[in-house]
Parts: structure tokens; C-alpha cells; sequence
């Protein structure tokens, strides 16, 4: 990887949380750093936060065509993208809801959003190589109804969310194969447990301990070639088995394919 104060790295969900500190981080030690949010006045306050060299992105991954626009706008102001960071993401407690495309909104803002943006961008990343990919995932997982994938039956926020990040892991492992040789990486994480977020009432872990974690992913020289892995923390580990199943992840590819399809 180049040294950090000559990297471009787009960093989804970074206005709170584990993306602002992280941004807050490689913005300090000199990267240049697109915030990627939802909300003007926090995007603003978040470039203000952070200092350095940065461009906000406003986006709201609860919309494919926002998502699509995320990456238009980064492609045309960027010609070099050396780390995407799938960060951003939502804990949906109470009723089923959907997204402005019909898709349940959890699988879509945490992963179907996240799969789209990163296949529209692997063009610039790879020939921006070497590159890096790093998912935002979870311990949190359940495997992939594919005869529900939406959840229209038993569906409960938890399932939802362990589901999602299930389908992170599952699209990391399969873009790693299908990236090897080129130079790009892609592995996913779970930086730490309950951090003090907004989606956490009782946090157990500090947010340092998370920004620690996703940092080296994006950092260390040591995981140069290191793809197709999953990472509890600051340790390499195993997820649901369902990752490993190639025929799992070729049902998923096909359905996030078709559902992202213009």
C-alpha cells in the first residue's frame, strides 16, 4: 500500500460512531478522507470535527439510486481510490420495514447497498491497486433464508441485523476469490462488541478498541496479502459456516445481482 498521506479512502457511515473516530484517525496521519453520511449538518460538523484533508458525501443507502450516485460522484472527483470501508448501518428494532426500493430495509442498507456501491467502485480500486476493501460486520450472525431472504415470515430486528451482516462475510469471501491477482483485498470484521454507538444502549467494549481493529485492516503492511478473511477484533476467527459454502455465495451473488440490477 502507498504510505497513509497519500491514500483516498472512503470511509460509509462516518458521522457517528465507528466511522467518525476511524476518519478522525486517517484524516489525522494525512489521508484524504471522503465522509460518507445521510445528513448535511453532520456531515459538515464531522469535516469540521476531523480537520484535515476531507470531502463530504451525502448519500442514504436506504435508496439503490442514492447509492449508485454515491459512486458516480466519488469516481468523477476521484480518479484514485486506495480502501473502501463498508461501515455504515442500521439496528432496526420493532416492526418489518422496507426500503425505498421494496426491500427489507436492514438486508439493504447493510448489505445490498453496500454490495452495489463496492461493485460500481471496483473499477477505480483496482486500477488504483493495491487497494483494500474492509466490510463493517458483526459476531451477529444468522444465515441467509434464500426461500425469505426479505424476512416476510418470523421476522424480528435481531434476525434481520445478524442476517445482513451474515451476507457482509459471505460477499467478502466471494469478492476475494474473485479479485485474487489484481492486487485488491477484501476482508470483513467485527471490530468490537457493543460500543458506545447510537444503536447501543449498554456498551461492553470502548470505541478505541474498534477503531483499533478496522484501522489495522486498513492499514497494516502486514495484511497486504491477506484477502477473504473474517476478523473478531484484532484476531483472525470463523464465521457462521454458511460463508464457506461456495454454493451459499453464489445464490446471494445471484440475488444481490439481480436486485441491484438498473
Amino acid at each position: 500500500m502507498r504510505p497513509i498521506d497519500q491514500q483516498t479512502i472512503l470511509i460509509t457511515g462516518a458521522t457517528d460512531g465507528l466511522g467518525r473516530a476511524l476518519a478522525g484517525e486517517l484524516a489525522a496521519e494525512g489521508a484524504t478522507v471522503l465522509v460518507h453520511g445521510r445528513d448535511d449538518r453532520r456531515g459538515e460538523d464531522t469535516l469540521k470535527e476531523i480537520g484535515g484533508t476531507a470531502a463530504w458525501y451525502r448519500a442514504d443507502l436506504s435508496s439503490l439510486a442514492e447509492a449508485r450516485s454515491l459512486a458516480e460522484r466519488v469516481r468523477a472527483d476521484h480518479p484514485r481510490l486506495d480502501v473502501l470501508v463498508n461501515n455504515a448501518g442500521i439496528g432496526v428494532d420493532g416492526p418489518r420495514r422496507e426500503s425505498a426500493d421494496g426491500h427489507e430495509l436492514t438486508f439493504q442498507v447493510n448489505y445490498l447497498s453496500g454490495y452495489l456501491l463496492t461493485r460500481l467502485l471496483l473499477p477505480v480500486l483496482t486500477a488504483s491497486a493495491p487497494a483494500r476493501i474492509v466490510n463493517v460486520s458483526s459476531l451477529g450472525q444468522t444465515a441467509i433464508d434464500f426461500d425469505d431472504p426479505m424476512i416476510t415470515r418470523g421476522y424480528s430486528g435481531t434476525r434481520a441485523y445478524c442476517q445482513s451482516k451474515l451476507a457482509q462475510i459471505l460477499f467478502t469471501i466471494d469478492l476475494a476469490d474473485e479479485l485474487a491477482g489484481t492486487g485488491v483485498t477484501a476482508n470483513a470484521l467485527h471490530p468490537a462488541t457493543y460500543m458506545p454507538t447510537k444503536m447501543v444502549a449498554s456498551p461492553i467494549s470502548t470505541l478505541e478498541e474498534g477503531v483499533r481493529a478496522t484501522h489495522r485492516l486498513v492499514t497494516d503492511p502486514a495484511l497486504d496479502d491477506v484477502s477473504g478473511r473474517f476478523f473478531d477484533g484484532l484476531r483472525e476467527s470463523r464465521a457462521d459456516g454458511q460463508a464457506y459454502d461456495p454454493r451459499a455465495r453464489a445464490r446471494l451473488r445471484e440475488l444481490s445481482d439481480r436486485l441491484t440490477s438498473p
